[in-house]
């Protein structure tokens, strides 16, 4: 049953009403989707919709607002619908050609903040940089690294330049269309790779949460039979492209830790490294470096 319709619709009871037909449809995150919405439509951010309570939106703003709760309520992800979404205190845009980043991707870019330190000018690829939010949160922090970023889609490396344009990082941050190994040049070496790669198995696509499944480029989550495709091939070549201490950091599947670091470990010119935990507790990075 839908929530009682106010008799005036101030921000306040647009955000309670609402966040109460959200939570009914079964949209966990319905309170911060609402202010996340709503914001979008009037040009703040949601923080401001909070002092803007006895505010009266105008009809149009209504309209818009209620086209895209409509939206959501029909599966599509809030970070597509306002087009962008926050990574790493930055914000980047996103569209339907670019898997949204999340903050478990943060730990894997923290590795390769770890492995960094210290380095003057280091190099950094960037494999399946999607949106690009690791590639120009890299080049952000480190002013003095050159990264490249490498993608399969030519619609992703548009968003994922779009990207380091609007952070001030493009002319450090190169982009190469291309199938992994295949867009990186012969003879480069970087200090540290970072990839994640597709990781859903075929078997896991009927358990992803619909707005996963249905919304977000299949490009970028299909790893095969077995989710491991791409970890094989990536494993197969890294240590070509490793400079002599360099390391390969790859984002994995909470499950798939013991998989992909044993393909690490028995990687030519690879040796494994720890693996890492994201903030819930799950096995999120497993790392190797090139052998000496």
């Amino acid at each position: 049953m839908d929530p009682a319709t106010p008799t005036v619709w101030t921000v306040r009871a647009l955000i309670q009403w609402t966040t109460q037909f959200l939570t009914s449809k079964g949209i966990e995150a319905a309170p911060r989707e609402t202010r996340i919405l709503l914001a979008h439509v009037l040009g703040c951010t949601p923080i401001d919709v909070m002092t803007r309570y006895d505010e009266m939106p105008t009809d149009a703003d209504r309209t818009a607002f209620r086209a895209l709760i409509k939206r959501r309520v029909d599966g599509c992800p809030v970070a597509y619908l306002v087009g962008h979404r926050e990574f790493f205190k930055l914000s980047f845009d996103v569209t339907s050609a670019v898997l949204i980043p999340r903050p478990d991707t943060e730990t894997l870019l923290m590795g390769g903040f770890k492995h960094l330190t210290g380095k003057t000018t280091p190099a950094v690829l960037d494999l399946c940089t999607g949106s690009g939010c690791l590639a120009v949160s890299v080049a952000h922090k480190v002013r003095t690294a050159t990264v490249l970023a490498t993608d399969i889609s030519a619609e992703a490396l548009e968003v994922a330049r779009r990207n380091a344009a609007k952070h001030g990082v493009a002319k450090r941050v190169e982009f190469r269309q291309g199938d992994l190994w295949a867009a990186v040049p012969g003879g480069a070496a970087f200090d540290v790779i970072l990839t994640n790669p597709p990781y859903i198995a075929e078997s896991e696509f009927a358990e992803l949460a619909a707005d996963v499944r249905d919304h977000e480029p299949r490009l970028a989550l299909d790893g095969g039979p077995d989710g491991l495709a791409y970890y094989r091939r990536i494993a197969d070549e890294a240590a070509w492209f490793l400079k002599p201490d360099g390391v390969l950091l790859a984002e994995v599947g909470w499950t798939q830790e013991p998989a992909v670091r044993e393909l690490l470990a028995a990687a030519p010119g690879l040796s494994a490294l720890p693996s890492v935990k994201d903030g819930a507790g799950h096995w999120r990075v497993v790392g190797a470096k090139k052998s000496a």
